[in-house]
């Protein structure tokens, strides 16, 4: 690439060469070198983050919890209010409301459970009909199968495993989610009451000026998104909640409360969080009333209250500070989801505004944040 500067006093252009370095064999090794190591640092990168998700969770939980509630102390540290004691309080409220929604949900939640069976075996009766095509099916295949696979002489010994029953396994996930969020809520609270310690860490990090500015920016940029969006989804679902379980008590829907709790929770997980509501409120309807067209009424109720909330209300509420395409929170739920399950894809859309304010601050990633905006620079222009 040569640059053509203006015409001298003698009317000759000067042609310089930029200042960038000749592709050489030597060059070109070098940046071979230097995309396998990338992609070998992201290939272990993600091979920690699935086997350590035990352990990273519950740290990026709280790192998250941080930053979400860091205005608050700011704002109430303006007024004379020290950090550590907004820290412990907000924290202490967080933890007990949460205590409180479990407590009262534990009692309808572990009777379901219990009852499971029996839920089982009456969605099936009622649904005989659906299940005797289904039989059909299954008894076809199982002929064809037969008729294709040559008769063993020798006698076929079956083993049996044991495995944990659905209520042990229940108990002992809801165990760890329970200290995973202690051990966030702790975290949490001991970042919140460091006040400013760590962005004066992160700036004591660098030592050019630009490095130290950027550094900020991206820190304060993220906390700004993270919050506003986290605040702003907690008070749209909790909204949510409160409409879901006043529609599920008129059409006489049994525990409408942990109804409206449920809706609240599970449209933290987008896209999937919505159908499974649909789902469970339809299950429950069927065993509940006698009229399947009745019994209708309740998962139609939910599905026309998520779809308003989805299509108008968070799209007002949040307009444009999201600044994510629906593509981009598709997948990162989906990766999420593979690597860490219920909660990677619960964190998955706090994860993924984090990477793209890191993208739009550091020039080499641009392109990836490009890709991840919600709209074209060249249409907004």
């Amino acid at each position: 690439m040569r640059v053509v500067r203006p015409c001298t006093a003698s009317g000759d252009p000067r042609v310089v060469s930029s200042p960038t370095e000749p592709s050489t064999p030597e060059t070109e090794e070098l940046r071979k070198i230097r995309l396998a190591l990338s992609w070998l640092l992201v290939f272990v990168a993600f091979t920690v983050i699935y086997f350590a998700r035990e352990l990273m969770f519950p740290v990026f939980l709280g790192v998250m919890l941080a930053l979400t509630f860091s205005p608050v102390v700011r704002g109430l540290g303006r007024i004379g209010i020290p950090a550590p004691a907004t820290a412990v309080l907000v924290m202490l409220t967080l933890g007990t409301t949460g205590f409180v929604a479990a407590y009262f949900a534990s009692g309808p939640i572990s009777e379901w459970l219990e009852d499971l069976p029996a839920m089982g075996q009456e969605l099936q009766y009622k649904l005989a009909g659906l299940n005797d095509s289904v039989e059909k099916i299954k008894d076809a295949s199982k002929n064809v199968e037969e008729m294709a696979t040559p008769g063993k002489d020798e006698a076929v010994r079956e083993v049996a495993v044991d495995r944990p029953g659905f209520l042990s396994m229940a108990a002992s996930g809801a165990m760890t989610m329970l200290t995973s969020l202690l051990v966030a809520l702790v975290l949490a609270t001991f970042l919140l009451a460091s006040g400013t310690l760590f962005h004066e860490k992160l700036v004591q990090s660098f030592s050019r000026f630009e490095d130290k500015k950027t550094a900020l920016m991206v820190v304060k940029d993220v906390e700004r998104r993270i919050s506003r969006y986290l605040l702003s989804i907690t008070v749209i679902n909790a909204g949510l909640g409160v409409c879901i379980g006043f529609a599920m008590w008129l059409v006489g829907m049994p525990n409408w409360l942990i109804w409206g709790l449920l809706a609240f929770l599970l449209n933290f997980l987008p896209f999937v969080g919505a159908v499974v509501g649909v789902i469970l409120v339809a299950g429950v309807a069927l065993l509940t009333f006698d009229s399947p067209g009745y019994a209708l009424l309740a998962p139609f109720s939910y599905l026309m209250l998520t779809s308003i909330e989805g299509q108008f209300v968070t799209p007002t509420l949040l307009g444009r500070s999201l600044e994510l395409n629906t593509v981009s929170v598709f997948l990162a739920v989906v990766l999420w989801g593979w690597l860490w399950g219920v909660p990677g894809a619960l964190m998955a859309v706090p994860f993924l505004v984090t990477f793209k304010v890191l993208c739009d601050n550091v020039p080499v990633l641009r392109i990836v944040g490009n890709f991840l905006g919600s709209q074209s620079p060249l249409r907004d222009a």
